[in-house]
């Protein structure tokens, strides 16, 4: 099937285009907002809460230290949910160009 000959409207208004489409904009919404929030507590928390951040935990580390270095496990652990989740988008995404030809043939 050549590109010219696939009615992208047709595709677009298919429901499981719009669920896939619905699904996908809410788990990424959630996502870059939990992620927002989360790096911008370092900043905030080094700026207001110092006294909470000086906090020794051992030796020299303290809880703003720790708190820097969970970014780098939250980010990997985000990395790793997105692609877990991303499997259920793919498998839907692949049923529609699956069904392409028959939803978007003009």
């Amino acid at each position: 099937m050549t590109q010219s000959s696939i009615n992208w409207v047709a595709i677009d208004a298919d429901p499981r285009f719009q669920r896939l489409h619905a699904k996908k904009m809410a788990f990424l919404t959630g996502l870059m907002i939990f992620s927002l929030i989360y790096y911008f507590l370092l900043p905030i928390g080094a700026a207001y809460y110092t006294d909470v951040y000086r906090i020794k935990v051992y030796g020299v580390v303290n809880v703003g230290i720790l708190f820097a270095l969970s970014q780098f496990v939250v980010a990997w652990g985000i990395a790793f949910y997105y692609t877990a989740k991303a499997k259920e988008f793919d498998a839907m995404a692949a049923e529609l160009v699956r069904d392409a030809e028959k939803i978007g043939a003009k």
